[in-house]
């Protein structure tokens, strides 16, 4: 996922400053670092004086030698060629709670279908030359996640499967760094990576709930704040079509997410679509499936989830955005 959210820094940031060693003052204060990571930026704020600028740098190193299909000599490249790699417990985490959502929602949530993404030039391969139904057809072959798994820390695969994460490992990443911060006896933070965002406790210079955006869908790139959100403890995370996309010579857009089921883009009338629940881990890749369901398939599915919070904006016959905001998502 692209950068779909975005911290309102009028609200959380006005007087903070970057630098970590702070004079002291009367008022409560907070640290924040940022910078790249994963292909994309983060910001963690925090309610503390120390630098842990040197430890977030050894977590996210050790999170892309398990999980980036970017880097060639990480754990997941290896094992998308067939080498053979003890696993760690990063990937067994996110390996686990990828099986857990792809059974729950009946393979909307796929890591599998990495080969096609790749195809179709959205995913960290080359594209495929000459793309047809014929050869969408043989790469759906290897595609279905209840295929995969894992023996004495080694992953079992057909030899065709690439394994891909990426719309799972940004929320786990943001996970891995609340929980150190807590280790740290750090209650109040907000972390943030490429849009996906975990808060625990308030924001201390402001004294009130962490105060974070949903973007307006459009496909000028442009960043314009369309629903203010007040987060308590809570994740949330955001998938969508209007930041990454393909358009063919004829002008069809084509999404980034492909529909597991039928080695396509996705096609449905869901612009973006907002999960908060307390795992930015699960947020993020519900919100992949939510969009690969669409509208209705999602709507029913949450029916029965009522602990995830879902903010919808779609498109209606008229071309115009409509809202549905659902189990309680919370307001600004």
């Amino acid at each position: 996922m692209k950068n779909l959210l975005v911290i309102l820094l009028c609200l959380v940031l006005s007087s903070c400053k970057d630098d970590a060693n702070k004079p002291k003052s009367s008022n409560p204060t907070n640290t924040i670092l940022k910078g790249n990571v994963f292909g994309t930026s983060y910001k963690v704020i925090y309610n503390s004086n120390k630098n842990y600028q040197k430890q977030f740098d050894s977590l996210f190193y050790v999170l892309n030698k398990s999980l980036s299909t970017y880097q060639r000599n990480s754990d997941i490249s290896k094992i998308n060629r067939n080498e053979d790699v003890e696993i760690d417990e990063h990937f067994f985490k996110v390996f686990e709670k990828s099986k857990k959502i792809f059974n729950e929602t009946g393979g909307a949530f796929d890591p599998t279908i990495g080969a096609v993404v790749n195809a179709w030039d959205f995913g960290p391969e080359k594209e495929i030359i000459g793309l047809d139904s014929l050869k969408i057809d043989s790469l759906m072959l290897s595609v279905g996640f209840n295929k995969v798994s894992i023996s004495n820390n080694r992953v079992l695969k057909k030899a065709e499967t690439f394994l891909d994460f990426n719309a799972i490992a940004k929320g786990y990443g943001v996970d891995v760094l609340g929980e150190f911060l807590e280790s740290k006896n750090i209650n109040n933070y907000l972390v943030e990576i490429g849009g996906e965002i975990k808060t625990k406790g308030i924001n201390v210079e402001k004294d009130s709930r962490w105060k974070v955006g949903v973007e307006e869908p459009n496909f000028e790139h442009k960043q314009i704040i369309f629903k203010a959100v007040s987060l308590l403890n809570e994740s949330m995370a955001t998938s969508g079509t209007y930041r990454k996309f393909k358009v063919d010579e004829n002008g069809n857009r084509y999404s980034h997410i492909i529909d597991t089921k039928t080695g396509y883009p996705s096609k449905t009338n869901l612009l973006s679509i907002s999960v908060v629940t307390e795992s930015c881990m699960v947020a993020d890749a519900y919100a992949t499936a939510f969009k690969t369901m669409g509208l209705d398939k999602a709507k029913s599915f949450l029916e029965t989830h009522p602990e995830l919070k879902v903010y919808l904006i779609y498109e209606n016959d008229n071309n115009e955005f409509e809202t549905l905001s659902l189990n309680g998502f919370p307001e600004y």
